[in-house]
């Protein structure tokens, strides 16, 4: 800078892409400022398992400052950010406003129930990590009250149907732990009928996991059928009141458990930062990843807030961990341009490494290459555990996974939100 100071990068979120690029910078001689609610980095693809009990969640999640301990010039800022000052070039928070030279949002999506309100309020999402630690206790503590005797037979069946709605990854795989979960339930309920469990996994459109081919949709819905769970297709969920959920066809579906992974927007911050933004709440960027509209050219977007089309595309990239952490790399490249006053900015083309999907213990769909089965699984697992932070995350969660293949065991089956006494909850 002409100051003589270092550039102050913030960057917005600690998810794939934030943690991506802020490694990136902490090798620059530039200060970085990671600024998100939470001091952890959250492995979103892997919340279903917490959720089912196959994973606890440190194993899922892994605090921020300890990627960056050997980093002196990478700090992270607990804060919730609010919106963008662009005059002033200044993040503003409820902590108070943080001055930067350049800004990166990074800062994730939320679920999105379409406008539903009704749905929103008694149904179940699944992108952070309380919420999956809220199905979990919620779920099993499903099971203990349908135990209780005094139960009628309709109240019972209501509490043991659970119903997923959304056909794509993180629907498949829900619905497929939740069965696997299921039967290790019957060990132990003994006084339970377990005909009365059902599990629905609910799509509005003709197929599941649109990103992969045809045939692997089939494969994903054959097994799910064969684990006992009943897949609704061409079906639209239209309202849920917390004891009945609603369609489209008026048909109502008596239950107590909605997991809603039908879509997600972007985070409402993010149209509070000054640009345009895609009906999603996504916020739209240029070809060199910088916010259109933005006043300065020093506001970047990158990740599952972001939404960029390639070229002649009918819709924006998907928010998948790759799109986020290639689009990091870009943006480093970028910004580091910018200081070094070259503006002959690079373009960002996103490489696609193919989808995948787990349906199971032990299987599992993969489009590229072609896989089903155990082996397609086997990819799944070591993909997964590549991208886990940290040493002890890898070694726990491959030997938990391991076991839950041979055992089919699940050990954190542990309901945590017990009331006290006096009517507090622990």
């Amino acid at each position: 800078m002409a100051d003589g100071k270092r550039p102050r990068i913030v960057i917005v979120g600690g998810g794939f892409g934030g943690v991506k690029l802020a490694k990136l910078f902490a090798k620059e001689n530039v200060d970085v400022k990671i600024v998100d609610r939470h001091n952890f980095h959250l492995f979103q693809p892997l919340l279903y398992q917490v959720s089912t009990s196959v994973l606890s969640s440190d194993e899922i999640a892994y605090p921020i400052r300890s990627f960056f301990r050997n980093c002196k010039n990478v700090d992270l800022y607990m804060a919730k950010a609010q919106g963008v000052d662009q005059d002033c070039d200044e993040l503003i928070t409820n902590h108070g406003e943080i001055p930067y030279d350049y800004l990166v949002l990074a800062a994730g999506a939320t679920t999105n129930f379409f406008g539903m309100e009704e749905v929103e309020k008694h149904a179940f999402g699944m992108k952070t990590l309380q919420e999956a630690l809220h199905i979990r206790n919620h779920v099993l503590h499903e099971f203990e009250r349908a135990d209780k005797p005094y139960r009628t037979p309709e109240d019972r069946k209501k509490r043991m149907t659970f119903v997923v709605v959304g056909g794509g990854p993180t629907g498949i795989e829900e619905a497929g732990a939740l069965a696997e979960l299921i039967e290790i339930q019957k060990k132990e309920f003994h006084h339970l009928d377990f005909n009365d469990v059902s599990i629905k996994l609910i799509e509005a459109t003709g197929h599941v996991l649109p990103m992969l081919p045809e045939d692997l949709q089939e494969e994903a819905v054959r097994v799910l059928r064969k684990k006992g769970v009943e897949v609704m297709l061409n079906t639209q969920v239209v309202g849920y009141d917390g004891d009945e959920l609603t369609l489209k066809s008026g048909v109502k579906i008596p239950t107590t458990t909605v997991i809603w992974a039908a879509g997600v927007r972007a985070v409402d911050f993010i149209k509070e930062c000054g640009g345009e933004c895609a009906r999603d709440g996504r916020i739209w960027i240029d070809e060199d990843l910088r916010v259109k509209g933005a006043k300065h050219g020093n506001v970047f977007a990158i990740g599952d807030c972001a939404a960029f089309m390639h070229g002649d595309m009918q819709r924006p990239l998907p928010t998948v961990a790759p799109v986020a952490t290639q689009q990091a790399v870009v943006c480093h490249k970028n910004i580091m341009k910018l200081i070094n006053g070259d503006n002959n900015l690079e373009k960002f083309v996103y490489k696609d490494l193919g989808a995948m999907a787990t349906i199971g213990r032990g299987d599992a769909v993969v489009g590229s290459p072609k896989l089903t089965g155990f082996l397609a699984w086997c990819a799944w697992m070591l993909v997964h555990l590549i991208r886990l932070a940290g040493a002890h995350a890898n070694f726990t969660v491959a030997i938990k996974w391991t076991w839950n293949l041979l055992s089919g065991t699940r050990l954190g089956r542990i309901i945590t939100n017990i009331q006290l006494d006096d009517g507090r909850r622990r």
